[in-house]
């Protein structure tokens, strides 16, 4: 108990970081396999080597960096879901695309959708 009256903001921290990374995470499976069902693409955010550690099949690397660089190589037509390691970088590619015009959805963690495809 001591530690806890101690340590109270650690743990108040702890709480706001983990209500962040759960609101960048949730998703409903049965509207992205949807998504998925009808040609979306997959963009994965994460960094080369966390992709190359893990992927979903038929995914596209694109480094949330890189992003910039790279949008002209998709379509505006096409629906993506954007992807990485907890939601929070796949959050910031999706208002990137749709402040441009593109339709998007954020897919969060890329293990959440990874059985889907």
């Amino acid at each position: 108990m001591e530690f806890i009256i101690s340590y109270w903001w650690i743990i108040l921290l702890l709480i706001i970081l983990l209500l962040i990374v759960s609101k960048y995470t949730k998703g409903n499976k049965k509207d992205f396999k949807e998504l998925l069902n009808q040609g979306a693409i997959i963009i994965d955010v994460r960094t080369e080597s966390e992709y190359k550690s893990g992927h979903i099949k038929n995914s596209i690397n694109v480094p949330l960096k890189d992003l910039t660089y790279r949008i002209n190589e998709f379509d505006k037509k096409d629906n993506i879901v954007t992807v990485c390691a907890a939601g929070i970088r796949a959050e910031s590619a999706k208002k990137f695309f749709e402040s441009r015009g593109y339709n998007v959805a954020n897919g969060g963690r890329w293990t959440n959708l990874k059985y889907l495809t």
